[in-house]
């Protein structure tokens, strides 16, 4: 790699941690600054970004390549599948060459028409007009960084609130407009989260958070007041819970819950009388989860314990919730993952050998007594492997919207008729550029753990480019925390690996939510490593059945994902040829034993608590900063958000100065911080696929797959 500048050297500050007779050194623990303004931290994050575009400036212009590549696939000027609410149909915008949405909606002719599955929103000269109520370009040209985390319609469609960021770290402002005339109503809220609802058309109830950014406490706003006299309806003090907030589909009720990584408790809003506040709906009790929806007079419960951990669905009269009728048993292999309900219709999605169902029951008339659903009508999927969806649908209509993808599919909505079973594609994101899905096959495999667990892989491959004899370069993506199902999702932009032979794997491993409860319950805490060791089994499985070679192998993960990278690096960097560490979560240990970090309290219940002795030395035993070596490591990309408010910058800076220090090899070790950005990256469209474009090249240019003619010479 001649001609680049030498790599940054981190200073190094002694910092010992001392901990059951245990001491910790963390000569880089001072790039942790919370005001993010130490000029020291800054200058060498600087000089990171420097050094890490110095070493890819040679393949700059296969870069620039690559982003005109990903971008051309993009039908830029387009709409998305009009939802049909009340008297109008809503949708969102995007124009050619812009950044982001516009919100928009449009007056249905007739609107007495019931709701259907072929229902179509006129767009001709005869139409009703568009009217456009948020552009988020306009909003978005004051600031560096933008993002609408809520937009709500009130019940009267006459305003609107939405919840703004203009810096990245999850703190919003609420603004309110009148819909039509677009002028503010009243002051924003500051300093908020995005969880927001309309109680009726007067007022909103809203969450704020504590100092480390645990929501905390839920308000009743009422238009036309003070912030400041807002009411607070409810404060949780319990730092390891934290709230969630939102409304019934039928409209009449807004949900309160607080919930731990265990614990779920509901408490119910009658959004006709607000101002009687909160009532209990299920108590608190350890270890029972549960989530609330209402129709008529009753109200139905998702409930999940360590007795029934796939969940179980039961109803309650509205008067009286302490008296239950089991709906829908508790299944072993089965996972109820949420219930959506209708006036006539409750549709379940579930998941059964890591794949997601849809099931529909036909409902008795609101009023009439609720018993056990009896088998419901299941809709169908053609891929092997997918990712489904749910979407915002019609309370009173028996039209069901979901939205449906595959590694080979792109994002397709769909209208389901659950009577007749009759369902309607109404929106394909388009892909320009010759895409043709036949080209693609998709795969399921299945990979034996360290224990004999079986690990399910989703693989897709260019069937006119992958040669399956161990020379093909692949990818492969793991993340594997928090109950998280990372399904088998379409991605623009991966087709620029795909195309060029690469084959693309996602590893379901111990940790995520795919197999049921009992498969996130078997990775984490004093399990956590089996997310580590699934991995490297799938890793170990792909070189064995020649979709690649060690050699020819790329992995990634993001955030806690990250965490699983970090992880895998220090216990299998002979495994691997590139590892890209997005947003990592790298200082596991030092971070669960500092409860003023944002997320730690809340994260006990997910990683264990480090101030016990057998939690401390497990975690100690894999947090990837605690455990680099001096020993060969492949080639490493690692991002970062400098106001990333879920993972502190300071964890990848740290990891990547301690590798720095230590590793023993020549390979590559980039690390580029976006220093106005927070966890989810940049905020444009478009500036999101230029990151795509640096990783993938960062990736080729390791693997010698870039064309001679992009390679500029130093």
């Amino acid at each position: 790699m001649a001609g680049t500048r030498s790599p940054p050297v981190a200073k190094k500050v002694e910092h010992a941690m001392h901990m059951f007779s245990d001491v910790r050194v963390d000569n880089y623990y001072w790039l942790r600054d919370d005001s993010r303004c130490d000029p020291d931290m800054l200058s060498y994050l600087r000089a990171e970004n420097e050094y890490a575009d110095s070493v890819m400036s040679g393949t700059k212009q296969f870069e620039n390549q690559l982003f005109a590549e990903i971008r051309g696939r993009i039908k830029e000027d387009d709409i998305s599948a009009p939802l049909r609410k009340g008297p109008y149909y809503y949708y969102k915008k995007n124009l050619l060459g812009k950044e982001y949405v516009q919100h928009c909606r449009r007056l249905i002719a007739d609107n007495k028409a019931e709701p259907s599955v072929h229902d179509t929103m006129p767009t001709g000269p005869d139409a009703p007009p568009e009217h456009i109520i948020l552009d988020e370009n306009i909003k978005a040209q004051e600031h560096g960084y933008y993002r609408i985390g809520t937009f709500k319609v009130s019940p009267d469609h006459k305003l609107v609130a939405y919840a703004e960021d203009i810096k990245g770290d999850e703190i919003y402002a609420v603004h309110v407009i009148d819909s039509e005339s677009l002028k503010p109503v009243g002051q924003p809220l500051k300093g908020v989260t995005c969880y927001l609802q309309w109680a009726g058309n007067d007022a909103l109830v809203y969450v704020t958070m504590d100092e480390i950014l645990r929501p905390d406490k839920a308000w009743l706003h009422k238009l036309g007041t003070e912030q400041s006299s807002d009411v607070c309806l409810y404060h949780e003090k319990d730092d390891m819970f934290s709230l969630d907030l939102y409304a019934s589909e039928s409209h009449k009720y807004i949900f309160v819950a607080s919930e731990s990584k265990t614990t779920r408790f509901v408490f119910s809003l009658d959004v006709s009388k607000p101002q009687d506040g909160l009532r209990v709906l299920t108590p608190r009790v350890d270890g029972i989860d549960s989530s609330v929806s209402h129709r008529g007079n009753h109200f139905f419960i998702q409930r999940r314990s360590s007795e029934f951990y796939n969940s179980e669905v039961v109803a309650c009269l509205v008067d009286d919730p302490s008296k239950t009728t089991l709906l829908i048993p508790h299944r072993e292999s089965v996972k109820i993952q949420e219930i959506q309900l209708f006036r006539d219709h409750l549709a379940v999605f579930e998941r059964e050998q890591g794949l997601q169902k849809i099931t529909v029951h036909r409902l008795p008339a609101e009023g009439q007594p609720l018993n056990s659903l009896q088998a419901g009508r299941s809709v169908s999927f053609v891929d092997p492997v997918y990712k489904v969806d749910s979407t915002e649908s019609e309370f009173s209509s028996s039209v069901l919207r979901f939205c449906y993808s595959s590694l080979k599919t792109p994002p397709s909505v769909y209208d389901y008729d659950m009577d007749s079973g009759t369902s309607v594609i109404k929106k394909i994101d388009t892909v320009l550029g010759g895409f043709d899905a036949s080209n693609y096959v998709t795969e399921r495999k299945w990979v034996s753990a360290a224990d004999g667990t079986q690990i399910p892989m989703s693989i897709v491959y260019n069937k006119n480019l992958a040669k399956l004899d161990g020379s093909d370069p692949c990818m492969l993506y793991g993340y594997g925390s928090y109950e998280i199902s990372v399904d088998p999702y379409f991605k623009t932009s991966r087709l620029s690996l795909l195309d060029r032979g690469f084959i693309y794997v996602i590893a379901h491993v111990r940790g995520g939510g795919e197999m049921g409860r009992q498969w996130y319950e078997n990775g984490k805490l004093l399990k956590k490593k089996n997310t580590f060791t699934d991995f490297i089994a799938c890793a170990e499985s792909l070189v064995e059945l020649k979709y690649c070679s060690k050699e020819k192998l790329c992995v990634e993960g993001r955030s806690a994902g990250g965490l699983l990278m970090g992880a895998v690096l220090n216990m299998r960097p002979d495994l691997f040829k590139v590892v890209v560490a997005g947003v990592p979560f790298v200082d596991a240990l030092t971070t669960m034993l500092d409860p003023t970090i944002p997320l730690t309290t809340s994260e006990w219940e997910e990683w264990g608590d480090p101030r016990k002795e057998e939690y401390y030395f497990y975690m100690k035993s894999y947090s990837p900063v605690d455990n680099v070596t001096a020993q060969n490591y492949p080639n490493i990309l690692v991002t970062a958000g400098l106001n990333d408010p879920r993972v502190m910058y300071s964890e990848p800076a740290k990891f990547v100065a301690k590798l720095r220090e230590m590793k023993t090899d020549n390979n590559l070790l980039l690390f580029k911080c976006e220093l106005g950005a927070g966890h989810f990256s940049k905020s444009g469209r478009f500036e999101k696929l230029q990151e795509d474009a640096f990783k993938f090249a960062f990736m080729m240019k390791v693997l010698d797959m870039i064309p001679e003619y992009s390679q500029e010479r130093l």
